[in-house]
């Protein structure tokens, strides 16, 4: 039996500035994903791998995903299409910046969003 609801521990800077390492995310199995949600994914290059990134857009039959830290690729303009698995619903984890995350930047922007 899977839990409908799981925590995930972010492990690097892909997704800066809008995750941190260390931050505790609540994360929803299944469910819709919009354009700009964070999502829990993984590549079928790298299945080992279970990554948080920003859902950009349906593609290939899966959808591709991108890190807001400008400065790395290891998402999907490295790896393609990525299954999403999950849906980041809030960081509970510190306590000081507990809530929603933030939406994506406005539009224009080519590349948007991180890894775990």
């Amino acid at each position: 039996m899977h839990l409908a609801l799981h925590t995930v521990l972010v492990d690097g800077p892909s997704m800066l500035p809008t995750l941190r390492s260390g931050d505790c995310l609540l994360v929803r199995r299944g469910g819709r994903v919009r354009t700009g949600d964070v999502v829990l994914a993984r590549f079928a290059a790298r299945p080992g791998l279970l990554v948080v990134k920003r859902a950009v857009r349906p593609h290939d039959g899966g959808w591709w995903v991108q890190g807001d830290n400008p400065g790395l690729a290891d998402d999907s303009r490295r790896y393609g299409a990525a299954e999403v698995t999950g849906r980041v619903l809030l960081r509970w984890w510190p306590l000081p910046t507990l809530g929603r995350l933030p939406p994506a930047e406005p539009a224009g922007r080519s590349d948007v969003h991180g890894q775990e």
